[in-house]
């Protein structure tokens, strides 16, 4: 049990460093194995892929270059709300 008194006392400032610590970082989190084989594989997969997505934006951009003027299409399945619903029975 509580002995004094405890209504006046000051509680502790939380600093804006605690704050910050708070909330989760943002990003991908890895913690890399002990292991070397592991350490190399995850190397060789990570620059793979980074390859493979910058290959891919080339191709869209090329692709958008041939076409011309891009525009954001919806899909029939979007556009089918309830009244195309209705219709079609």
């Amino acid at each position: 049990m509580v002995q004094g008194q405890t209504r006046n006392l000051q509680r502790k400032a939380v600093s804006r460093a605690q704050q910050k610590k708070a909330a989760p970082k943002k990003g991908q989190r890895a913690i890399p194995p002990k292991r070397a084989a592991a350490v190399k594989h995850a190397t060789l997969q990570k620059s793979l892929s980074a390859k493979i997505h910058n290959s891919i934006e080339r191709q869209i951009a090329s692709a958008s270059e041939s076409s011309g003027k891009l525009s954001v299409v919806k899909s029939s399945s979007q556009q089918s709300g309830p009244s195309a619903s209705k219709a079609r029975r």
